[in-house]
């Protein structure tokens, strides 16, 4: 066989569904040709080759690279001092009045330049991939203006032309009231569900659209409207739903065929059942959890109940879950909410790639895009266990080596 790569001595995670816990070849090699899948199995079924270039693992883990499904990584400054506030005991309604809040960093994303964006987003991104990410959903909302949320959805697709890594942009278009619409409600949604959506998707910007549906943000009747104009531009939909209260948004991302519906904290069993019946994917946020001091975690064994598959991410934000660490939000994911490591892992490959729409990676297999992660761990269920251990070794992205370890391909002593 004329393949690109090979690789051999190693453990494949392949997280496809199967009998074996996830989806697992022990001792196993996997071939690569024009960055695809080719071949895998285990070592004793490998056929003839001429494989140009050879790679001995040395009984490494390797698994699809992790997909983040859920981030909003581009957006101007931070709000770390509004996070030394609340240890101080300060209210978020204080925080707001005197201007913190999302008002702070849509202001602050308002006033940065592109150039500023792509650097500070391309810095947190570094971290993603320090923890195995070769895909990621990148939100606007941050900008609650056509011009605002132009830059930041450009900033994403400038960031997704590099080799290294995929980007799915998310329009997340009633995320906020911003100020200058704070006494016309009506207006803002009529405009964001007309002319900015339009032009937005007719610049190509837009892979998906997406809003806040709580009584904090958008009621149901809003985002409906906003979702039947996404869909008469054929474009898929998800949704911040049940975060703070079962506003009925997880039925609603259902009832519109939604891709996902995330965070879900408060759904209720009619939610489940609908998005169960659906196929739409929870996308469970621990970060923002954790973060945010909550008690309520999402209803998980009521998910599996009806069916609704289980996906993880970090929900990288500047106000709610500064976490770049997708190792560490899949140990919130097994302690804070209860799935099993197998659960957390395929969440982060398999089911993030179906709360994306995306059909040509999340797990090993022939023909599946060779996004790669090799891992210096025992067992897969290592990466949900440690915390601040880098266990990365090599990273590869349509079959190319992206990232790499000092000592990734040395034997062990």
């Amino acid at each position: 066989m004329g393949w690109d790569r090979l690789l051999v001595g190693a453990h494949l995670a392949t997280m496809s569904p199967a009998s074996q816990p996830y989806g697992a070849i022990r001792d196993g090699a996997l071939a690569i040709q024009g960055g695809r899948i080719a071949w895998l199995g285990p070592m004793a079924s490998l056929p003839h080759h001429d494989a140009r270039e050879v790679i001995e693992l040395h009984g490494s883990w390797v698994t699809p690279g992790l997909i983040d499904c859920h981030t909003h990584l581009v957006f101007g400054g931070n709000r770390a001092a509004e996070f030394e506030l609340r240890l101080e005991g300060v209210a978020y309604e204080e925080i707001a009045r005197r201007g913190g809040g999302i008002r702070a960093t849509v202001a602050a994303t308002r006033a940065a330049g592109e150039a500023e964006l792509v650097a500070t987003a391309e810095r947190r991104l570094a971290s993603l991939q320090a923890g195995g990410v070769t895909t990621v959903e990148i939100k606007s909302g941050y900008g609650l203006d056509l011009d605002s949320e132009r830059r930041m959805l450009r900033v994403a697709r400038r960031i997704g032309i590099r080799p290294d890594l995929d980007v799915v942009t998310s329009l997340l278009a009633l995320h906020a009231l911003p100020p200058e619409f704070a006494d016309d409600r009506r207006g803002y949604v009529d405009l964001v569900c007309g002319p900015v959506l339009t032009e937005l998707a007719r610049e190509h910007l837009v892979d998906a659209v997406d809003a806040f549906c709580e009584g904090i943000a958008f009621s149901p009747a809003e985002v409906a409207q906003l979702f039947t104009a996404a869909r008469a531009l054929k474009l898929p939909v998800k949704l911040h739903a049940d975060q703070l209260s079962d506003s009925g948004g997880a039925a609603l991302a259902a009832k519109f065929g939604g891709l996902s519906a995330d965070h879900l904290e408060y759904t209720g069993e009619s939610g489940a059942r609908a998005m169960g019946l659906a196929g739409t994917v929870a996308v469970l946020l621990p970060g923002a959890f954790y973060l945010l001091r909550e008690t309520r975690p999402p209803p998980v064994q009521l998910f599996r109940d009806h069916g609704v598959p289980l996906a993880v991410a970090t929900d990288a934000n500047p106000g709610t879950s500064p976490l770049l660490s997708p190792l560490l939000a899949l140990n919130m994911a097994c302690v804070l909410f209860g799935l099993t490591a197998e659960e957390a892992l395929a969440g982060m490959t398999r089911v993030a790639a179906r709360a994306l729409g995306l059909a040509d990676r999340g797990t090993l297999a022939i023909d599946a895009r060779a996004d790669l992660a090799v891992w210096d761990i025992g067992e897969p269920a290592e990466l949900c266990y440690w915390l601040g251990l880098e266990p990365l070794q090599l990273l590869m992205k349509d079959g190319r080596t992206i990232r790499t370890r000092a000592t990734a391909l040395q034997p062990p002593p």
